[in-house]
């Protein structure tokens, strides 16, 4: 009996430890601002075919190839609201998963807590009734950008996540240069809270300007061509098997540069996201 239990244990930790399975094309996400007043999905235009998406009817607009992750924003549980954001989507074939929450804050020293159980209880739900269906989050980083931290956060074991964004952003006002050897530290970092790269999601700098500050107090500064390049290059060489990568953000949402403006950015970005 007690060799069963392990068994069956040992069987379960595989499971939510496993890789995430690879689609048959990168899928690249931009969100924010995806969609115009007739329903056109404005990022597929420089080859973005994963959509910022929070209506079936966006997610039936979409061109064919392209797939949709739908926004949530919940940490309740398997609540009644949960269920009802989430059972429409089901069976959909454009759907690639649910973005549950962004910065889950798991101390409750910035945001209402987040428990680990709560995101684990509605990826559950998730997995048994849309099994094709991927659910994903952006970590909060709990550290600084000197010395980002994921500890006591979110990882596959403890939250049944399948796929895990975090955002070291270089390019920042008070420095020189952009800090690319950020990105590696925030790497190493969720590697070091139980997150394989191959569950890793990419999150690139595509803003600067407007109501943000880092967290010296500064401002984000939108990088040129150049550093865009290098933070390409950077992620592709820690993460190069990503099941899709997230540029933030295509629409504006504080006042900021984002790329939907940078004609510069997104003709980078169309060599970027056709080179797949």
């Amino acid at each position: 009996m007690t060799f069963l239990v392990v068994d069956t244990f040992l069987i379960l930790c595989a499971a939510f430890s496993a890789p995430a399975e690879m689609p048959a094309e990168r899928l690249h996400f931009a969100p924010n601002g995806n969609f115009d007043s007739n329903g056109t999905y404005l990022p597929g235009k420089i080859g973005f075919n994963l959509a910022d998406v929070s209506t079936l009817r966006e997610l039936a607009a979409l061109p064919a190839g392209a797939k949709g992750l739908v926004w949530i924003g919940r940490c309740g549980g398997v609540d009644a609201p949960f269920v009802q954001s989430v059972q429409p989507y089901v069976g959909n074939p454009k759907l690639l998963g649910f973005y549950l929450m962004d910065d889950p804050d798991p101390t409750g020293r910035y945001f209402p807590r987040c428990a680990a159980d709560s995101l684990k209880a509605e990826s559950d739900w998730i997995h048994a009734n849309a099994p094709a269906a991927k659910t994903f989050i952006v970590l909060m980083n709990i550290g600084s950008a000197r010395t980002p931290s994921f500890d006591g956060s979110y990882n596959p074991i403890n939250s049944h996540i399948d796929l895990f964004g975090f955002s070291p952003y270089p390019c920042r006002t008070g420095l020189e240069h952009c800090d690319f050897d950020m990105i590696d530290r925030y790497v190493a970092a969720a590697a070091a809270s139980g997150i394989s790269r191959d569950r890793m999601v990419p999150v690139y700098q595509t803003f600067g300007g407007g109501d943000w500050a880092d967290d010296r107090g500064g401002r984000y500064v939108l990088p040129t061509v150049g550093q865009e390049r290098e933070i390409l290059a950077r992620w592709g060489a820690l993460v190069p098997r990503a099941v899709f990568d997230y540029a933030y953000s295509w629409g504006s949402q504080r006042g900021d540069v984002a790329l939907q403006t940078s004609f510069d950015l997104q003709t980078l970005f169309w060599s970027h996201n056709r080179s797949d």
